[in-house]
């Protein structure tokens, strides 16, 4: 399955889960990193509205710049009772993520924005995440891999991470990182892309 696109594609940003997830799509784009900073306050305790924020001003970043292109950013968020866990600033940090996410179920919130001309929207993705009850063993392992050091919560799902997980309730590739079947979903009806054969949803 392989879909058209009507402009030039963006994705801003420098993750190579999100690259490889949009690959799916079967169509070419570039990538710009935003270089933007993740740090902002939340407000309100409102989550998903800090993720779509953060993803606003990640698109935003390259959008300036491209006038005339579809440019794609995002932001993924850990969210447990109310504290929201970032990209663990060290090992220490990473294992306290860990020990305190261990048998418990936190939310994955993934921001999108989507820049055409010159207008963002933007959307957000829920996924719930059930850890295992972890042991320090396990988790001094992992933390040790280096692979928790550069994803929210202290962990990648896609990675050795999914050994610390028992269940998911939600979209898996939103846990990644990009919502792909949302962001499809949108992009369609806002006709920016069509199936190659009968689409239904556009008309370019």
């Amino acid at each position: 399955m392989k879909f058209m696109i009507n402009k030039p594609v963006i994705l801003a940003s420098a993750s190579p889960r999100r690259k490889e997830i949009l690959n799916l799509l079967g169509f070419p784009f570039r990538v710009v990193p935003s270089n933007v900073s993740e740090v902002m306050d939340v407000e309100n305790g409102d989550f998903k509205e800090y993720a779509r924020k953060l993803a606003a001003l990640k698109t935003s970043a390259v959008a300036d710049d491209e006038p005339g292109s579809i440019v794609i950013g995002a932001d993924t968020i850990v969210v447990h009772e109310g504290k929201l866990y970032s990209k663990p600033e060290s090992k220490e940090q990473a294992t306290a993520f860990l020990k305190e996410l261990s048998g418990e179920t936190h939310t994955v919130i993934t921001g999108v924005g989507l820049s055409i001309d010159g207008v963002i929207r933007t959307f957000s993705v829920e996924t719930k995440v059930t850890f295992r009850q972890l042991d320090d063993v396990l988790i001094d392992a992992y933390v040790e891999s280096g692979d928790p050091m550069d994803k929210a919560g202290g962990y990648g799902i896609q990675t050795a991470g999914s050994l610390l997980v028992e269940k998911i309730d939600g979209d898996y590739y939103n846990v990644m990182g990009l919502p792909i079947s949302k962001l499809t979903e949108h992009m369609r009806r806002l006709g920016l892309m069509a199936l190659k054969v009968g689409d239904p949803y556009i008309d370019f």
